[in-house]
């Protein structure tokens, strides 16, 4: 079962930043299958570490590339990044205080705001990449 399925319109047109997008879709997806076997609970810690790390190095070779290609946005950009690490962090630790169960509220959070960065977000240093290549 999906919770996000990958589809053309979330490509931003660069085969290694769609390539991350698509596995960052695969962990999210992943945490949803858990959810609905009942089994969130006892994989949401590794979850939360794998989503972090990846995020991290995606996060990484994005910004990268934006400042190799002198993207004007480059510091709001950076500024979302931060904000959504800071909230996979402040999850894991509410999780791991017992504060918060994995819930659909907070997948949606995951897949909303993935799926509202690429298209509204990614989709503008694309057009921007695209002029020098």
């Amino acid at each position: 079962m999906e919770l996000i399925k990958w589809t053309d319109q979330y490509s931003v047109g660069i085969t290694e930043i769609d390539n991350q997008h698509k596995g960052l879709v695969i962990i999210i997806n992943e945490l949803f299958s858990y959810m609905s076997n009942g089994k969130a609970k006892e994989h949401l810690n590794n979850i939360f570490d794998h989503l972090t790390d990846y995020t991290e190095k995606h996060f990484l070779v994005e910004e990268t590339m934006l400042i190799k290609y002198a993207y004007p946005d480059y510091d709001q950009h950076k500024f979302e990044h931060s904000k959504f690490i800071e909230k996979l962090k402040s999850l894991k630790l509410e999780f791991e205080s017992g504060k918060i169960t994995i819930s659909l509220e907070i997948l949606n959070f995951l897949k909303d705001w993935l799926l509202n960065h690429i298209l509204n977000t990614d989709k503008k240093y694309s057009a921007h990449i695209e002029k020098y290549q």
